[in-house]
């Protein structure tokens, strides 16, 4: 017998026929003799109808009331789920995060997990029940719901496998893998059989969709075997064990980590570029400005400098989500007499394009190969940031697809055996 987390997204559970289609999927375990809990998202697209509704209220909405609104679609996909199981002959119920418990801290809308009482899951699935968990949702210490943030039922489902000591963590998604890149750009992609924990945190980090960066550091952390499979095949198909998707794995698990030399190539155009102008050159006033921005619990990425103007000031760049614009443009002019900058100005129009392997950390001149390659076709790098396996660069969005398709190439990342 064997522990498994089961996750769907919300492909998955778009609508009565594919929540049938996850019921199947999951009897099929069960009649395996496996314990099983399941882990959903809302149905496609619902969870962006709710956050459309806050937006529409409020674009300066509270909080604590945005993630009472935004967790219902998981609630929704639960309960039809548990019901579908039901009427399958499994014996199935739903879950609410706040029952568990699922106990996170209070950074609504980005809400972090800290414990899960495993009590009630335990008894449920010595029971012969299978455990039906909404995605994305928690509790904090003064009962209020909190949400994990967007992709947070990938996180869920990694955070129950750990503390349920799951023999391994199956995510069904609208792929069956992860590849070198999308291959709606560049149809000669390969799907990729293994990936380090490292390469598929730095991947998800930079705009790879197929698993939130949270999640993959916690299976990492707590050494959880992930598998990403396709959620869109047929009943019938085979059973997880057997599927070719791809395993996130440690590196002693991936054969070919000095083989090659960039495992994916990422792209990210949810971001958006800020710059403040003849900010004071002196200590302390990039912390001053920085600082607003972590107290709203606001992530920022690539960050620049430049070299300062003769009468002691400079200009200060960096990069934000997308979705977080309008709260980081408050903050910065709530603390401008702080920060004492001159204009800030901002722009949506930016796209982040990021080359990641394992195999950098051996191979010198992956930065040059990506440098010379955009320069050779005209396209600008605004900013550019590294770490020890990516290197990653701020374009114009226009220009996304072409520089995803040139590196693609130019690292020798496209397969033989695909039309292009």
């Amino acid at each position: 017998m064997a522990r498994i987390v089961m996750k769907f997204g919300g492909t998955s559970m778009a609508g009565i026929e594919r929540i049938r289609n996850v019921a199947a999927r999951v009897k099929r375990e069960v009649d395996a003799g496996n314990q099983v809990a399941v882990v959903v998202s809302a149905m496609a697209g619902e969870t962006d109808r709710l956050v459309g509704f806050c937006r529409e209220a409020s674009p300066l909405y509270d909080p604590r009331e945005y993630d009472v609104v935004v967790s219902a679609g998981e609630q929704i996909t639960s309960g039809l789920l548990a019901i579908s199981l039901q009427a399958a002959g499994v014996n199935a119920r739903s879950w609410m995060g706040w029952q568990l418990p699922i106990h996170t801290d209070d950074a609504f809308a980005k809400a972090r997990i800290g414990i899960i009482d495993t009590a009630a899951l335990d008894a449920s699935l010595a029971a012969g029940e299978v455990a039906v968990i909404p995605g994305f949702q928690g509790v904090a210490e003064n009962d209020r719901i909190t949400t994990l943030g967007r992709g947070g039922s990938d996180t869920s489902a990694v955070a129950v496998a750990a503390a349920m000591k799951a023999d391994r963590c199956d995510i069904y998604t609208d792929v069956d893998g992860v590849y070198t890149t999308d291959p709606r750009i560049v149809p000669r992609a390969r799907k990729l059989a293994k990936v380090t924990y490292e390469e598929m945190l730095e991947l998800a980090s930079v705009g790879a969709k197929v698993l939130q960066t949270r999640s993959v550091g916690l299976a990492m952390k707590e050494r959880v075997r992930v598998q990403v499979l396709s959620s869109l095949t047929g009943p019938d198909a085979p059973m997880a064990d057997t599927l070719p998707g791809t395993m996130i794995v440690g590196e002693e698990e991936n054969d070919d980590v000095e083989r090659q030399l960039i495992t994916g190539i990422a792209h990210d155009k949810n971001e958006a570029k800020i710059t403040l102008t003849t900010v004071p050159d002196t200590p302390g006033t990039v912390a001053a400005i920085f600082e607003p921005l972590a107290a709203a619990n606001i992530n920022v990425d690539m960050i620049i400098q430049n070299i300062a103007h003769d009468h002691g000031s400079t200009d200060v760049t960096f990069t934000v989500p997308s979705s977080d614009l309008p709260r980081s443009l408050e903050a910065l002019n709530q603390a401008r007499d702080a920060i004492g900058f001159g204009e800030l100005v901002h722009d949506t129009r930016v796209a982040k394009i990021s080359v990641v392997g394992v195999g950098m950390r051996s191979h010198a001149g992956v930065a040059s190969t990506m440098f010379t390659t955009l320069g050779g076709r005209g396209i600008n790098i605004l900013a550019i940031s590294t770490s020890e396996i990516k290197v990653s660069v701020l374009i114009n969005e226009d220009e996304t697809e072409l520089a995803v398709r040139l590196l693609h190439t130019a690292y020798g990342l496209d397969a033989v055996d695909v039309a292009a």
